[in-house]
């Protein structure tokens, strides 16, 4: 109660502050002169400096919050990936998976301020968008979430991205950080009346050793009086990842049963690692697909807009493991090890005469996501004072795991290890055979995936008062109301998880002609890791999933109704906001109304007439149904204090919803490492109040010297707990204890301050530098998922005719990413340093090169401390080299 009550008072006492700068900043404008800055006589350039500019321009002019990346050229983005360009903006963070299940070589990801990513609201040119997942483990199971993921976005599509900081009562709700809203090129608002850009790269990832070929092209068209217009945009892509990585898959209490635990009461409850494993993970990603926009204008009234995306990413891969068994050694097999080595209650080494390890052999030949939209908007300029404008549109996305095969061998030998904190784990196998496989141990593998859709409508009306006394008396410039209505769905499926057949022990193993791990393996790691392992071809373990009677392939029996659910939300949302303005000052406020009505659909084990045929067990589809309404008022207020200092201030009231599986009541179960995820249907969403202030110094062309404070009142954040609960284990055929995580609601708050600076320094050479500092914490003091306390980006940058030229450096500092197999995730605070060069060859073609991760920095994962690593992954890097035309 006492941390509620102080709580509150803290958002009290942040919002007092903000009216105060609204009195201060009222005051200071009616005492600066009134000069309006005047258009510094500059040149014009296309590139970086052109993009810093447009950027400042429109941060400036906005009366929200706003931080803002542009393409530097057609097609051409400050940086290739677009995650990576938006990490440069002060306050935002990227991260290269969904979840905890380690880095792909891709930033994937964009979160706001310290929070989650699914606290931040993803749009396409003011809509929402629909994901598609390739990885397993974000399609089903407890990390199916909001966020969407940038991987099936091409930078060349990109006109420009900006981060909303600030709540405003015409953005679409559902972000409680804010909102990354990803603006695509418009036909009309090109120069030329054709315009033919196209380019051709070759990339290379300096650990797959491989180079991939990757293409774009674009075509837009216009009429001589600018009345009608046609877009095309195509693009193939494919990349080869190789991610060498060690994996320590959760820590179990040693069982007070175990022969260990009785030969030596001292082991007692002391975690130890459930898996240790050597980890190889291979893929070749091709991502493909186009964009379209058909614009017509045919009076100064009147604009119509049709426009669609599509883009599909096939991402086949192979992921071999070579997995130590502490955990099941001890509680399984009943060892008691040669050696042991407590430290802060972990048993950090220990010594086995024998391991009840295995070897977890991978291949997914058909994973993948693919999405796409189709958006019909215009706009109607009514009379002098009334312009309406609409969208209806529809979009889809899908992320699926067909064909896949599971395929387990048993170890041989003794088995030795000892954790070194943040630096690989020394494991050994003294005795056994690593170069050749053992016998089969299971086999697995199936079928899964997850379906997210929306369709949407939408009209805005915007009036503007045309009498001067009323704008003079009121300081009203326009009211803007509108209405939006959405029916989402998003859903978990997963229709096979086979288990050996008749013939699965009995029959040999997949072919095998030799083939080891890379002798490199591992190299950039540290830690002196052994290479030695065998691996399988991808090709042979899907002939022998293939084979009949290996693989017991019933859609009945194998049928795996724990991992699924459906979660439906119908969506009505009303508003209104007046925009304000006088000498000096601009600004709005309004009110959004929110009705979400959800329906979620759960398979609960058991019921009175239950479905049944599953080796899984007896189910009944229940269907949970709740209706919640939110109100959410802002404010944002901007004066201009001089001819170069800007003030703001901004209060607003915002919600997220819930991830999907967190909604999602069913219990998803990992038999090997008997852990757990499982959802609550009953959470609330997440809501906050926020406050920001922040002063603009533009002391310069193109230069800008910022700070900015914020504050968020988490009242209803989604925290992540673990219980213990007995299941059914299927590969033990038993009842067996697992530790089961599942998401409750608590309060929290987030506050922070904001760090900028870009400038040009000398010459044609310039900088940008920024700095976040963000404090979030749970009530009880648990931490905020995914908030990292300290993240700068340095930037620095030439420019001349010709050439152009880029190096930006970036930290993040070590963040919770979730808790999984009961046991926390921490990802080690990591640098990056990307490069990006452009060479005019002629004014039609441009020599390009791009440069990621060339730190090539090991991501380093942790559990509660650093004495219980989770993982160490490298991903290499990758090198961009090609050619861009145009016409």
């Amino acid at each position: 109660m006492k941390q509620s009550m102080a709580r509150h008072k803290h958002t009290k006492t942040a919002i007092a502050a903000a009216v105060t700068v609204l009195a201060m900043g009222t005051a200071l404008q009616a005492q600066a002169a009134d000069t309006s800055p005047t258009a510094p006589q500059t040149v014009v350039f296309t590139g970086v400096r052109a993009a810093l500019e447009q950027s400042l321009r429109q941060k400036r002019d906005a009366d929200a919050v706003v931080d803002i990346v542009t393409a530097e050229d057609i097609g051409k983005m400050p940086d290739k990936n677009v995650a990576d360009a938006i990490q440069r903006l002060p306050g935002v963070n990227t991260q290269s998976s969904a979840g905890g299940e380690g880095g792909f070589g891709e930033n994937d990801r964009v979160s706001l301020r310290g929070t989650s990513p699914s606290l931040q609201q993803t749009l396409f040119n003011g809509h929402a968008i629909s994901t598609g997942d390739w990885f397993l483990l974000n399609q089903i199971g407890g990390n199916v979430g909001r966020s969407s993921s940038f991987s099936l976005l091409p930078s060349e599509l990109v006109g420009s991205v900006v981060a909303q900081k600030s709540a405003t009562a015409d953005l679409v709700e559902g972000g409680v950080s804010g909102a990354i809203n990803v603006i695509t090129r418009r036909p009309l608002d090109f120069r030329r009346h054709l315009t033919v850009e196209g380019s051709v790269q070759a990339n290379y990832n300096d650990l797959s050793s491989k180079t991939e070929p990757q293409l774009s092209a674009l075509m837009n068209w216009k009429n001589a009086d600018n009345s009608a217009g046609v877009l095309l945009q195509a693009f193939s892509e494919k990349s080869s990842v190789r991610r060498d990585g060690q994996e320590i898959l959760g820590y179990t209490p040693i069982s007070a049963t175990s022969a260990a635990a009785l030969a030596n009461p001292a082991l007692l409850g002391v975690v130890v690692p459930t898996f240790i494993g050597a980890s190889l993970f291979e893929q070749v990603k091709k991502r493909t697909g186009g964009a379209f926009d058909i614009e017509l204008r045919p009076s100064r009234a009147l604009m119509l807009d049709l426009n669609g995306f599509y883009s599909k990413l096939e991402a086949p891969h192979q992921n071999t493991n070579w997995l130590a068994a502490p955990a099941n050694s001890l509680n399984g097999s009943n060892l008691v090890p040669l050696s042991a080595t407590v430290r802060n209650n972990t048993l950090v080494a220990a010594s086995f005469a024998s391991n009840s390890g295995e070897v977890d052999n991978i291949y997914r030949p058909d994973a993948g996501g693919e999405a796409w939209y189709l958006d019909f908007n215009g706009k109607l300029r009514v009379n002098d004072n009334l312009t309406v404008s609409g969208k209806l549109g529809t979009t889809h996305g899908v992320g699926y795991d067909r064909k896949d095969v599971y395929y387990q061998n048993n170890v041989n030998g003794g088995m030795t290890y000892a954790l070194n904190g943040l630096s690989p784990a020394s494991v050994s196998y003294p005795g056994g055979n690593t170069i050749s496989p053992g016998s089969t141990a299971w086999a697995g593998g199936g079928e899964a995936q997850s379906v997210d859709k929306e369709q949407y409508g939408q009209i805005d009306a915007e009036w503007r008062p045309r009498d001067s006394l009323l704008t003079s008396l009121t300081s009203l410039t326009s009211l803007k109301f509108g209405a939006r209505l959405t029916d989402h769905h998003r859903s978990a499926e997963h229709p096979l998880e086979t288990r050996p057949g008749p013939l699965g022990f009995s029959n040999p193993g997949p072919a095998w002609s030799g083939q080891m791990y890379p002798s490199d393996f591992a190299s950039n790691l540290g830690g002196n890791l052994s290479s030695s392992y065998f691996k399988y071809d991808g090709a042979a373990l899907g002939a022998w999933g293939a084979v009949p009677g290996n693989r017991l392939l019933d859609y009945t029996l194998r049928h795996n109704w724990t991992d699924e659910f459906q979660v439906a939300e119908k969506t009505a949302a009303l508003y209104a906001m007046a925009n304000l303005g006088g000498d000096g000052w601009s600004g709005n406020f309004g009110l959004r109304a929110i009705q979400t009505r959800q329906r979620t659909v759960v398979n609960l084990a058991g019921g009175p007439a239950p479905v049944t045929g599953s080796a899984f067990g007896s189910y009944t589809p229940t269907t949970f149904e709740r209706t919640y309404r939110d109100y959410l008022p802002s404010a944002n207020v901007k004066f201009d204090v001089g001819p170069s200092l800007v003030v703001r201030a901004a209060v607003a009231k915002t919600i997220a919803r819930p991830d999907y599986s967190a909604l999602g009541g069913s219990v998803s179960l990992n038999d090997d490492a008997l852990s757990g995820s499982g959802g609550n249907v009953n959470l609330d969403p997440v809501r906050s109040t926020n406050v920001d202030l922040s002063a603009e110094w533009y002391f310069a062309p193109k230069s800008l010297l910022s700070a900015g404070l914020f504050y968020m009142d988490l009242r209803s954040i989604v925290a992540q707990g673990t219980s213990s609960g007995t299941y059914y284990n299927n590969k033990r055929s038993a009842q067996t204890v697992y530790q089961i995580t599942s998401p409750y609601n608590t309060s929290g708050t987030n506050k922070g301050v904001e760090l900028s600076y870009q400038q040009p320094v000398w010459g044609n050479f310039g900088t940008l530098v920024n700095y976040t500092y963000a404090d979030g914490k749970l009530d009880g003091g648990g931490e905020l998922l995914n908030s990292s306390r300290n993240t700068y980006n340095v930037t620095g940058y030439f420019e001349d005719e010709r050439l152009s030229a880029r190096l930006a450096y970036n930290f993040r500092s070590a963040y919770k990413a979730g808790v999984d197999r009961g046991a926390s995730q921490h990802v080690d605070g990591s640098p990056s340093l990307a490069a990006s060069l452009n060479f005019k060859l002629s004014e039609r073609l441009t020599l390009t090169f791009d440069a990621l991760n060339l730190t090539n920095k090991t991501i380093a994962m942790y559990a509660e401390n650093s004495d219980r690593p989770r993982a160490f992954y490298s991903n290499g890097r990758t090198f961009y080299v090609g050619l861009r035309a145009k016409l």
